[in-house]
């Protein structure tokens, strides 16, 4: 569709709105008295995220532009079908879903609400690199909260195993000031050597960071990274994942899309259904939901 097509079908003057972005593909804004998002229909990358009142919550490198091929490190990537590359080993990094581009499959908003809904469903083009039939759904909303939502259904005829994950970059003042809760307790692996450590009390960023941690069983799961020099506390609730993953690479990664010193700007907290063991395969007909709610607190002055 053009983006006169997706305004007139999807948009909403003031509330949905599509625009021209990266690779010849579409954006929307999405917005409402409690904040607003942008979302890249390419990889249904969220892309930026601020409440009212608040300054953003989502860190973006500067670098602006990048190929079909190229997957952005920033914003909220959506990586699937798996989660780094141990489980499917001829996959991409972090699987293909962020270099694909995703269809609207519908827009809604209320008084308090606005919605987007995204698609991607298997092709000949997908069977190339993953030969299963599978409809890909994300929903990302705007209410008092930033609401992502992560559907796998099986639409085939053969059970499939596969990981999936949110990669949310939050933006921070400084890296070496902030810390993560939610944690204390938990095992985790050090990514870099693959050791085996366990958490106590709140996380301190204070270093290079690539830490997989298996969380205690629940139904939600609740995290916060406390952020001083913004005086703010990013709260992030996820459901339907067992792992969660805390990064930041620290000075001196070769990363093409940051600057020296972006490492500075943002802690990835991201929730993931497990890793490095893939979940019980999905059933034909069956779904698999990974949900993730973020909201931004700011401390009285």
């Amino acid at each position: 569709m053009t983006i006169e097509q997706l305004n007139t079908r999807f948009g909403a003057p003031g509330r949905i709105v599509f625009r021209q972005g990266h690779c010849g593909y579409p954006e929307v804004a999405i917005t409402n008295k409690f904040g607003s998002a942008e979302i890249a229909l390419l990889g249904a990358n969220v892309l930026s995220y601020r409440p009212t009142g608040h300054s953003p919550v989502i860190f973006r490198p500067a670098k602006r532009d990048y190929n079909r091929n190229e997957s952005l490190h920033g914003g909220i990537p959506v990586c699937w079908p798996q989660f780094g590359k141990l489980s499917i080993p001829s996959l991409p990094q972090h699987g293909f879903a962020r270099i694909m581009p995703f269809e609207v499959r519908g827009t809604q908003y209320s008084e308090d609400m606005t919605e987007i809904t995204l698609a991607l469903v298997s092709s000949p083009d997908t069977k190339t690199l993953w030969p299963h039939d599978f409809d890909l759904e994300v929903v990302i909303s705007v209410s008092m909260k930033l609401n992502l939502k992560l559907v796998t259904r099986n639409t085939g005829t053969e059970p499939f195993s596969f990981t999936c994950g949110f990669h949310p970059y939050f933006m921070v003042r400084e890296r070496d000031g902030v810390s993560v809760r939610g944690l204390d307790g938990c095992s985790f692996i050090y990514a870099e050597d693959m050791s085996s450590h366990v958490q106590s009390g709140d996380l301190a960023m204070t270093s290079a960071t690539d830490h997989v941690f298996t969380l205690k069983p629940a139904l939600k799961h609740e995290f916060a990274v406390l952020d001083p020099g913004l005086r703010r506390a990013i709260a992030m609730v996820s459901s339907g994942n067992a792992s969660a993953i805390v990064w930041n690479p620290g000075p001196g990664a070769k990363i093409a899309d940051f600057s020296a010193d972006d490492w500075r700007s943002f802690v990835c907290v991201e929730p993931v259904t497990a890793w490095p063991d893939c979940p019980p395969p999905l059933a034909p007909g069956d779904k698999h939901e990974l949900t993730v709610a973020i909201q931004s607190t700011l401390e009285d002055a």
